[in-house]
């Protein structure tokens, strides 16, 4: 009964008290260990390689969630498989390629589903989602499974869900630009906006990105410090939205840092030096997932640095890194920031051809409304 109860309160505790959750696992695992295996084991080791990997180890991380989901079938429940494989699958994305991970949710709502677990197989779907998006699956695609989502959510009153996928499919119609409008958000979801942080994290994070991608520089800025202020005191978990917030983050930083050139400036250079350092180090455990999102840190960085000759060799680098391992949204977007790379040194003929295949890059991607 112990052991059940601490099962549920596991995924809370991650989400509304983070500092506390690792107690909670660490307290699964010891009574698994002492008084052997229970259907609730597998909960404490996935819990445990998520936040052990969200300390820096992903491989020592990677080896937890792997034995939690091989426990899921030798203690003989699948009461759990849905949470087991929804903190698992994120690990598994740092290391393994980010587009061969897309089916794991998809596995972890079937079976949250089979046993009951409305609440898992909702947490399934939000993050295929994201994941679905973060791969750079053609938007239309995204946007059909975003609406899919939306209506299960909405059919079973799951208003912090549906508010993290309205955040995501708001950025999704901007981004294809279509005529259609995305749901807005009611009155009782504002009021959650304004209090959940880890809601604000996510709208802050979604505003933020957005304005980076039209080039609104001074709402970049204000919603990367907003997103900043959230971003220590939620989830206990690594999950892959996190490395690509530290991505963006990086890219604005750096941007705002060449505009600033004071004291504010190199605060907002160091923000885009840790982003970079977090992303080189994901990149020994993924070259395939990072590498690209790396090395387009550190053209944006010697960029900075007016070490102009070594910012065009890594602008290369990361578009071909970016073209080899599949991810068009981001060749997409290396092409674009080395355009601007070039524009601003008088080179327009090179910005030029950049630009353009840009521009082939997003409207393959389906982002329509950017090409516009």
């Amino acid at each position: 009964m112990a052991m059940k109860f601490l099962g549920k309160m596991e995924i809370g505790m991650n989400q509304i008290m983070p500092a506390s959750a690792p107690h909670v696992m660490q307290r699964i695992v010891q009574l698994s260990l002492l008084y052997g295996m229970s259907p609730v084991s597998p909960i404490g080791f996935v819990h445990l390689g998520s936040y052990t990997a969200k300390l820096g180890d992903i491989s020592g991380g990677y080896r937890y969630v792997k034995l939690a989901r091989s426990l899921v079938d030798k203690v003989g429940s699948r009461e759990s498989a849905g949470e087991v494989i929804c903190i698992a699958s994120p690990i598994r994305s740092y290391i393994e390629p980010l587009q061969a991970t897309l089916e794991y949710h998809n596995e972890g709502y079937a079976a949250a589903m089979a046993s009951g677990d409305i609440f898992q197989a909702a947490l399934n779907m939000l993050v295929r989602d994201s994941v679905f998006f973060l791969a750079g699956v053609n938007l239309q695609t995204v946007q059909e499974k975003i609406a899919e989502t939306l209506t299960f959510m909405n059919e079973r009153k799951m208003l912090i869900f549906m508010i993290q996928n309205k955040c995501l499919h708001h950025t999704l119609f901007k981004l294809i630009g279509t005529d259609e409008k995305a749901q807005d958000f009611s009155a009782e979801e504002v009021n959650i906006l304004a209090r959940n942080n880890s809601v604000m994290r996510t709208n802050y994070f979604q505003k933020a990105y957005m304005s980076f991608m039209f080039r609104l520089y001074d709402d970049s800025k204000h919603y990367t410090e907003k997103y900043l202020d959230c971003v220590d005191n939620t989830w206990a978990n690594l999950i892959l939205q996190h490395a690509f917030q530290v991505f963006y983050t990086g890219v604005i930083s750096f941007w705002v840092a060449r505009k600033s050139r004071d004291e504010d400036g190199q605060q907002w250079h160091n923000r885009g030096m840790r982003s970079k350092l977090a992303l080189k180090k994901w990149a020994e455990s993924s070259q395939w997932t990072f590498e690209n999102k790396w090395f387009l840190l550190e053209a944006e960085e010697s960029y900075c640095n007016k070490d102009f000759e070594v910012a065009k060799l890594f602008y290369e680098k990361a578009i071909s890194s970016a073209k080899d391992h599949k991810f068009v949204h981001e060749e997409a977007l290396a092409c674009e920031l080395a355009g601007y790379f070039h524009l601003e040194f008088g080179d327009a003929e090179e910005a030029m051809e950049y630009f353009l295949l840009a521009h082939e890059k997003y409207h393959e991607w389906g982002a329509l409304g950017k090409c516009d």
